[in-house]
Order: structure tokens, then C-alpha cells, then sequence
């Protein structure tokens, strides 16, 4: 009788999971640098969706400053996205860390 019920359980934080994973997929968050210079769009699925660039960023004479522009909106999206996985996911499992999950 016990094994059923663990078995439920198990079954249905499955379904759970995979309705959160899938909402994650359509999530997104937005995180930018350099005052908004650089835009970035990355999903719950920690994807990255979009760059933008402002004309006023793009100087030719100093593309290491772009790229670090770019590198800092990107790494800050993909923090946020990991953030919004870890919550929404971490609701469902009680906190207890699942590997493969994030």
C-alpha cells in the first residue's frame, strides 16, 4: 500500500516537473550592461534569445570595451535565468536538490 502512494507521489511531482521545465522554456529574462548599451534576452531554459547593441556602444576603435559589454549582459542573464529555474523548481521539489534538473 505504501509503494502506491510513494509511487503517486513520485508520479505526480514527475508531471510537476515537467510543466515547470516547460513554462521555464517559455520564461525569459532581460539583463543589460553599459547603462543599457547592451540588451540581452536569455530563457528560463538559460538560452540565450537576443543581443541588442546601441549604435552609441559600437566604436571601432575599441571593440575590447563592446565585448566586455557584452560578456557582462550575457553572464548577468544567464545568472537571472538560473535564478528563475532554481525558484520555480525548488518549489516543487521541497528545496531538496535534484541533479540534472538546473
Amino acid at each position: 500500500m505504501m509503494n502506491k502512494a510513494i509511487l503517486r507521489q513520485a508520479q505526480q511531482m514527475q508531471a510537476k516537473l515537467a510543466k515547470a521545465q516547460e513554462e521555464l522554456e517559455k520564461a525569459t529574462v532581460e539583463a543589460s550592461s553599459g547603462g543599457g548599451a547592451v540588451t540581452v534576452v536569455v530563457s528560463g531554459q538559460q538560452k540565450l534569445c537576443s543581443i541588442k547593441i546601441s549604435p552609441e556602444a559600437i566604436d571601432p576603435d575599441d571593440a575590447e570595451m563592446l565585448e566586455d559589454l557584452v560578456l557582462a549582459a550575457v553572464n548577468e542573464g544567464m545568472e537571472k535565468a538560473r535564478e528563475l529555474a532554481a525558484s520555480q523548481l525548488s518549489a516543487i521539489t521541497g528545496g531538496l536538490n535534484i541533479p540534472g534538473l538546473l
